[in-house]
């Protein structure tokens, strides 16, 4: 098929298309580069680059079967900040895609959601079923874009599937040994924040001077510490090539994906240290206003529907970008 990937320069764009060109799509990748990185894109891929607004109806009158969409601005703090940038470009072209797809006669997309959709949930692991209520112009601009699915789907025969996750970790690499993995500036996930300590770089007070720090160690958990859901990049690229084959006109699916049961902090920064070798410094403080003890999603849909299952586990998630780290480092690239 022909596939557009937007934010396919990004970390998760990236790895998808990877997978969809090595099951022999063709694909083209629209990213501004805002945020993503021109060495990411996969070297059979067209990249153009553009944003949703102006240049996403151009893109799709080339010839386009179906298009993933990844292009969104992610970072919760900053949503928070920022709350009008986060409705302009995640709802706002989101709605520009589905109107130019609209034009152009393409009926089928993979909206790359987010758990954050959810909010606080009252109960774990969290179903599809459960209350959305998003703590955060992020999470409410992504719920926003769901509700135009559904609507585009019910008023104009769009097939479509959303999917909704917490955690993505580890990196990919393809056929020809291209590594993809997560860089984001600023990084405010855990792994690579925790895996920077331990690269030579470094210094033995944790890169930047700082150690891993652990909020909180009092919560209902097994260890004390938060419990989050984690998936690999490539397990997630998998859900993403599924539910590509499952659009159906007219209808709007949305899959949790999750690995079940989670991982604590405490069991990451340990994994981290297993897999580095390197005894990783850590400090403990306060707990965080707003920080669940557990937050997990239940992928039991999508498993009965499709049968997708998270198949890779926190060693392996962690072993993946450490290499990809490791390489980045020994090129002197940031």
């Amino acid at each position: 098929m022909r596939l557009l990937v937007t934010g396919g320069a990004g970390y998760i764009g990236s790895v998808v298309a990877s997978v969809l060109i090595e099951a022999g799509h063709e694909v083209t990748i629209l990213d501004d580069l805002s945020t993503g990185h021109a060495d990411a894109i996969p070297r059979r891929a067209t990249m153009v680059r553009g944003n949703l607004r102006d240049d996403a109806a151009r893109v799709l009158a080339g010839g386009t079967d179906a298009v993933l969409h990844f292009a969104a601005k992610s970072l919760v703090g900053e949503s928070v900040a920022k709350p009008g940038l986060y409705w302009s470009h995640n709802l706002g072209g989101s709605l520009a895609l589905l109107e130019a797809m609209r034009a152009a006669g393409v009926g089928r997309i993979v909206f790359s959601s987010t758990a954050a959709t959810y909010g606080e949930p009252e109960r774990t692991p969290i179903e599809e079923t459960d209350p959305t209520r998003p703590t955060s112009p992020y999470g409410a601009s992504k719920l926003a874009v769901d509700t135009a699915l559904t609507e585009y789907a019910r008023m104009f025969g769009l097939g479509a599937v959303s999917l909704r996750y917490f955690n993505v970790a580890g990196a990919h690499a393809d056929a020809a040994g291209q590594w993809y993995g997560e860089r984001h500036s600023p990084e405010t996930h855990l792994i690579p924040n925790v895996l920077k300590n331990a690269l030579p770089s470094a210094s033995t007070a944790g890169a930047g001077g700082a150690a891993v720090k652990i909020f909180g160690t009092d919560y209902p958990t097994p260890d004390g510490t938060c419990v989050r859901d984690y998936i690999h990049v490539a397990d997630l690229a998998g859900a993403h090539v599924l539910a590509l084959a499952a659009t159906e006109p007219g209808q709007h699916r949305i899959y949790n994906l999750g690995n079940g049961t989670g991982f604590s902090v405490r069991q990451v920064v340990d994994v981290c240290r297993e897999v580095t070798g390197t005894d990783i410094p850590a400090e403990v403080g306060p707990r965080r206003d707003g920080d669940p003890a557990v937050l997990v999603a239940s992928s039991a849909r999508i498993q009965a529907d499709l049968g997708w299952r998270a198949t890779r586990d926190l060693t392996t998630m962690v072993t993946d970008a450490w290499t990809f780290a490791q390489q980045r480092a020994a090129a002197g690239a940031r």
